[in-house]
């Protein structure tokens, strides 16, 4: 019997046969084989298999025996995988900018000099000017000299605090191609704001620094001439009409020390004829009130002037009635806003109605309101005095309950035909937008017809050519009968009149 003995070397290079050494296997010659010891002594059999043959590794001189082709050929091409595509080293990696890309460190005083040369060497082709500054923008630093960048370009120089000119002695540190130099016309500077609006369309990053930086010029206006305050306020309104800058600059007007001096008004009017030759007046009306602005235009003038008769008159003799008129509608949409949030609390806490009629009459006499707006936060404020029971068959009763209570008041402040209307077109739009008064419309009528608030005339004018379209077949159809027995009423009385 032949007896396998283990090799010479294997207590050399496997000392402590452990299982993961025991997996490699050393002989010198084809009829020899290795098995790991499966006791603390050696146990040794006969191969069942032909011994696997052995090649020598050069990394260490020791021999492995060779796995199958295929393990052979997927582990080559890992390997040579790996080492052709390395993996990066996140750490102490560094990545050197292209050189396109760098930024020229300059201060500010150079990159002045360099900006104020380029415009000088373009000249009054503002076309050059934009092809300049576009160009220019990959190489000088706009990010950081924004405030620069625009001085120079509104101001033709570099600006101190308060407005004055840092180099208004060297004119080799100044340019002429700018804004304030330009000629005092809407086509001239329409095209400087031309070359604003692709600056910034070509570096985004700018859109808000040129925002503060009119909202600085403009609480700079003091410093500047009366020409040069003509022509940012054109800017301004231009650039506010394209939508680059948005209405919140003008927050900068209400300085008190603009505002005393008549700066802030005088401005304004300018800038605003400017705005509205590039738009209308609905969409400068509409800039104003989603900026919050349209509550705040009397702070234009000081705090003795602050009335929408001085307002209107100083903007109509200016050639803007437009503004005049909104800011008439807004107001009186103010004193509405705080009459119905008096009304409301008057009604809550059930005062007489003799005290709600002298109180409305005289805010009506104090505000110059006419009936025809009051009726209307009448039937507002009753209606919201009460919480109404969610069931239909059971809220009809309490609203004629509630209705008939206050229909004295609804009575004195519907004497005029129009106002009869606006309670009865009030009263459709209320009952079809809350549907358990679908069914109370003509009972509400009835009452009120019975009560002196509404007449024939205003019920027949609502019923043939009045009425709103919110639920129309349904109101209508319920009026018929109604509508029919006055008009019966009405050809009796005729008759009878003609008859005596």
């Amino acid at each position: 019997m032949h007896i396998l003995r283990p090799h010479p070397h294997v207590a050399l290079y496997y000392p402590m046969w452990s299982p993961e050494r025991c997996r490699l296997l050393k002989a010198d010659s084809e009829d020899e084989c290795l098995q790991p010891p499966l006791s603390s002594q050696l146990r040794f059999s006969l191969p069942t298999s032909p011994p696997p043959q052995l090649v020598p590794d050069q990394r260490e001189e020791r021999c492995f025996p060779v796995p199958p082709a295929s393990r052979v050929a997927a582990t080559s091409s890992d390997r040579n995988f790996m080492n052709k595509h390395q993996k990066p080293v996140l750490t102490g990696q560094r990545f050197k900018t292209r050189k396109r890309d760098e930024k020229e460190k300059f201060e500010p005083t150079v990159f002045r000099d360099t900006l104020v040369q380029g415009l000088n060497e373009a000249g009054d082709d503002l076309e050059a000017v934009a092809k300049f500054l576009d160009s220019t923008g990959s190489r000088l630093d706009y990010r950081r000299y924004a405030d620069t960048l625009f001085d120079i370009l509104v101001a033709g120089s570099m600006l101190a605090p308060g407005g004055t000119r840092i180099d208004d002695g060297d004119k080799t540190k100044m340019t002429n191609h700018c804004v304030f130099s330009a000629n005092e016309d809407h086509e001239t500077i329409r095209s400087y704001a031309q070359v604003f609006n692709k600056l910034i369309r070509r570096y985004k990053y700018l859109e808000k620094a040129f925002e503060d930086e009119m909202k600085k010029l403009l609480l700079f206006l003091k410093a500047f001439s009366e020409t040069e305050q003509t022509k940012l306020a054109m800017l301004s309104g231009i650039l506010l009409g394209s939508g680059t800058l948005p209405a919140t600059i003008l927050t900068s007007l209400f300085t008190d020390s603009l505002v005393k001096e008549g700066i802030a008004a005088s401005f304004a009017v300018k800038l605003f004829k400017s705005w509205m030759a590039e738009k209308d007046a609905n969409s400068v009306t509409s800039s104003l009130r989603k900026a919050n602005l349209d509550k705040r235009l009397l702070e234009l003038f000081p705090v003795n002037r602050q009335s929408v008769d001085h307002f209107a008159k100083y903007f109509t003799d200016a050639g803007l009635k437009e503004l005049s008129d909104f800011l008439r509608v807004q107001q009186s949409l103010g004193t509405r806003k705080e009459l119905q949030k008096e009304l409301q609390e008057r009604l809550s806490q059930e005062c007489p109605i003799k005290e709600v009629v002298l109180y409305v009459k005289e805010e009506m006499k104090r505000n110059d309101l006419p009936e025809t707006a009051v009726i209307g936060l009448l039937w507002t404020c009753i209606m919201n005095a009460v919480e109404w029971n969610k069931k239909e068959e059971l809220v009809a009763e309490q609203a004629l309950k509630h209705l008939k209570q206050y229909a004295p008041l609804l009575a004195v402040f519907s004497s005029q035909g129009q106002s009869e209307l606006i309670l009865l077109q009030k009263v459709q739009e209320y009952c079809y937008d809350n549907i358990h008064f679908m069914k109370a419309f003509q009972k509400i009528v009835v009452l009120f017809y019975k009560a002196d608030v509404l007449s024939e005339e205003a019920i027949l004018k609502w019923y043939k050519e009045a009425h709103v379209a919110k639920g129309k077949s349904v109101f209508l159809d319920q009026m018929k009968k109604f509508v029919e027995w006055l008009q019966n009423a009405e050809e009796e009385s005729e008759s009878e009149g003609e008859e005596n």
